[in-house]
């Protein structure tokens, strides 16, 4: 029988990128199932995120919950991945010693010499290095049998905002060669993958070399969203996360040439007030960060625009977030990862004062939130009735018997249809809207 793996994963998409590299690690390495239950498992990982608040403390209290387990099958392999574990090292096992392999984003590809070196020596592993880009070569053939895939094409950040640990759990910014990018991208759609998301820190930074020494020093992310389009199958390409430090006119003006890029677009603001950017150390103003979405809808008018905000940074005043409020209601974003500020050890806003009482922040929030979930409604309720593009992703989560999918512009549609669907394309015509979903019609009766 096939021993089985249950991978946990928190955080961004990277990480759910990185969780499913190592499932295929280990099925290449020891034969390993996927299971969704911990404790059938006989390796259990939690790739874990640095971002939230206490989450170092909600490691351990997903450890503590599996401890059980170890305690009835000792040979039960335990690990901790990702950034609280890049950030964390040895100081995990010291703190729960039956973790047995810990490792960082860098290093994941080394699970299965991690875990034979623990069970040969009887000691927990740990590897929390940043050996570059190595882990793309180690990783086995991309296989899927979905309609979208994931394609991580840079690691790390450069950027250094005074609020964020990345770059000291993920490392400086490395770019993959484009022609590794470029061949895994086509053994996807050569498996009928027909959409592209291409992942990074700060995707748009990417700059990827070629191997002919006769080529150009280097590819850039509007280049390699041309290229990809030209690949047979590949019918929508997304990317994320975004810098708008990044965003360049060539790429602002692949909008305009490339059909292919979805009318979509995650780009993190954070604030609406200049003086608050500055002591993010953001790079950008307000005024500039409102110039690149001008640019973007002049050439991409449907474009829709989704963003990151940080609530109550130290220093933040009522002045300040009513300026973010502003800039919310000029650009109207569609939807927001909004959450607020909370100190990460090591980071250099972590020494501000911050003398905002908590109820006031917490008030902040509850506004923000209520402001673009009603921009939201509202713009999905301007869909109704008209047809949409949905790539089928599988089942309803509320009503399995019905199908979701994604429109370009990033939003789900529940409707009825066969599950023959589920990877292909299908017209629909949108005749709801509740807060977070869509429903429709689908157009096309024939079989499949």
């Amino acid at each position: 029988m096939a021993k089985k793996v249950y991978i946990r994963s928190f955080g961004c998409q990277m990480n759910e990128y990185d969780s499913a590299k190592m499932a295929d690690v280990l099925a290449e390495a020891f034969g390993t199932e996927s299971t969704d239950r911990p404790e059938d498992a006989d390796i259990i990982l939690f790739n874990t995120c640095s971002v939230r608040e206490n989450a170092q403390e909600r490691v351990f209290h997903h450890l503590g919950r599996v401890r059980h387990l170890k305690e009835l099958n000792p040979d039960l392999v335990i690990g901790v991945g990702g950034c609280v574990a890049s950030q964390e090292g040895a100081t995990i096992v010291k703190r729960a010693a039956y973790v047995d392999v810990v490792f960082g984003p860098q290093t994941l590809h080394r699970l299965p010499q991690l875990i034979a070196l623990r069970r040969a020596s009887g000691t927990s592993q740990v590897d929390v290095s940043f050996p570059s880009i190595e882990k793309f070569d180690h990783f086995p053939h991309a296989r899927t049998e979905a309609g979208s895939a994931f394609v991580s094409i840079m690691e790390g950040c450069s950027k250094f905002c005074s609020f964020c640990i990345v770059p000291f759990t993920r490392g400086e910014e490395v770019s993959r060669p484009i022609e590794d990018v470029l061949a895994e991208a086509a053994g996807l759609a050569a498996q009928g993958v027909k959409e592209i998301t291409l992942l990074g820190q700060n995707v748009n930074a990417y700059a990827g070399r070629f191997a002919d020494p006769a080529a150009p020093d280097q590819a850039d992310l509007a280049f390699l969203i041309e290229t990809l389009a030209e690949l047979p199958g590949i019918e929508r390409i997304r990317y994320t996360t975004s810098h708008p430090r990044e965003m360049t006119q060539r790429l602002i003006d692949v909008y305009e040439r490339v059909p292919k890029l979805v009318s979509h677009l995650h780009l993190p603001v954070q604030s609406g007030a200049d003086r608050v950017l500055a002591a993010m150390k953001r790079g950008y103003t307000a005024l500039e960060y409102k110039s690149i979405v001008r640019r973007l809808r002049e050439v991409r008018p449907d474009l829709s625009l989704s963003s990151d905000f940080i609530v109550g940074f130290p220093g933040e005043s009522d002045a300040d977030f009513e300026a973010t409020l502003r800039l919310i209601d000029e650009l109207g974003f569609c939807d927001s990862y909004s959450f607020l500020y909370s100190p990460r050890p090591g980071t250099r806003a972590a020494e501000l004062s911050d003398d905002t009482p908590a109820e006031v922040k917490e008030e902040r929030l509850a506004r923000l939130q209520q402001k673009i979930e009603a921009r939201d409604l509202s713009s999905r309720r301007e869909l109704i009735g008209k047809v949409e593009r949905v790539l089928v992703e599988g089942h309803a989560k509320k009503d399995p018997a019905e199908l979701a999918g994604r429109t370009g512009s990033n939003r789900t549609v529940n409707f009825a249809g066969p599950a023959n669907l589920v990877g292909e394309f299908a017209d629909v015509r949108i005749s709801a809207a509740m807060p977070h979903t869509l429903r429709g019609e689908w157009l096309d009766k024939r079989p499949l």
